[in-house]
C-alpha cells in the first residue's frame, strides 16, 4: 500500500489575525508579519519533495501558499472546500463584540457546538463535511504523493480530528486543537483505517521569527 504524505499547513499572520478579529470568508490578506512567515515556510518545505499544493481559494491562504509554489515550480489547485468556517453575523467582528452582539451564536462557537449553524453561516458539521469530501478526493487522485493543504485554524482542527477518529455522527462537543499561524500538521495515510500523526502543530520553522503566532480571529 503506497503512503501518502499530507501536511495541513495554517495561513500566516492575516490584518484580522492582528486585530484579533473573525475572519470566515473574509477577502482579508496576510499582515507584513504573514508575509514573512509563509516565505519562511516555503523555505522550510522546500527540500521535502511535495508534488502537490492545494489551498483553500481565501487570499490568506493563496498568498501563503504562493512562495512555495513558485520554490517548487507547483500549480496552487485553489478550492473553496477548505475555506474557514461561514461565521455569518460574526464576520469582521472582535471575541467582545461577538458575544455582545450575538451570545448565542458566539457561546456556540466557543463552546464546538458542532452542529450549530451561525446566523447567516454555517455549522462545523458542515465545514466538515465539505473539507472531508476534498479529502478523499485528493487520497484517491494523489495515492502515494506528499500533498501540501493551505487552509485556516477552524478547518485544520475539524480535518484533523477527522484523521484521528475523534469525530463521529453522534458527536455534539468536540475539543479544540489549536494550530498557530504557519503551523503545520504532518500525517501519513498507510490506508483506509492507518493513519499516523507525525506531528501537530508543528511551528519550528519559525522560531528565528520574533512575531506572535496567535491563532485569534482565525
Amino acid at each position: 500500500m503506497p503512503v501518502t504524505r499530507l501536511l495541513f499547513i495554517r495561513h500566516g499572520q492575516s490584518g484580522g489575525n492582528a486585530e484579533g478579529r473573525f475572519g470566515g470568508h473574509s477577502p482579508t490578506p496576510l499582515s507584513d508579519l504573514g508575509i514573512n512567515q509563509a516565505k519562511i515556510t516555503a523555505d522550510a518545505l522546500e527540500k521535502e519533495n511535495i508534488d502537490v499544493i492545494y489551498s483553500s481559494d481565501l487570499i490568506r491562504a493563496v498568498q501563503t501558499a504562493k512562495p512555495l509554489a513558485e520554490k517548487l515550480n507547483l500549480e496552487i489547485n485553489k478550492t473553496n472546500a477548505f475555506r474557514e468556517r461561514d461565521v455569518g453575523v460574526l464576520e469582521g467582528l472582535t471575541f467582545k463584540e461577538s458575544k455582545e452582539q450575538y451570545p448565542k451564536d458566539y457561546f456556540a462557537l466557543v463552546n464546538r457546538n458542532i452542529n450549530h449553524v451561525i446566523t447567516g453561516g454555517e455549522s462545523y458539521r458542515q465545514l466538515l463535511r465539505r473539507g472531508t469530501s476534498a479529502l478523499k478526493e485528493i487520497f484517491y487522485v494523489h495515492k502515494g504523493k506528499r500533498v501540501a493543504v493551505f487552509s485556516h485554524t477552524g478547518a485544520i482542527c475539524y480535518l484533523t480530528l477527522y484523521l484521528m477518529g475523534a469525530i463521529n455522527r453522534h458527536t455534539k462537543q468536540t475539543p479544540w486543537l489549536v494550530t498557530s499561524n504557519c503551523g503545520i500538521n504532518r500525517f501519513e495515510i498507510r490506508g483506509r483505517r492507518n493513519t499516523r500523526i507525525l506531528a501537530l502543530n508543528d511551528t519550528r520553522h519559525l522560531e528565528l521569527d520574533t512575531g506572535n503566532n496567535s491563532f485569534i480571529g482565525k
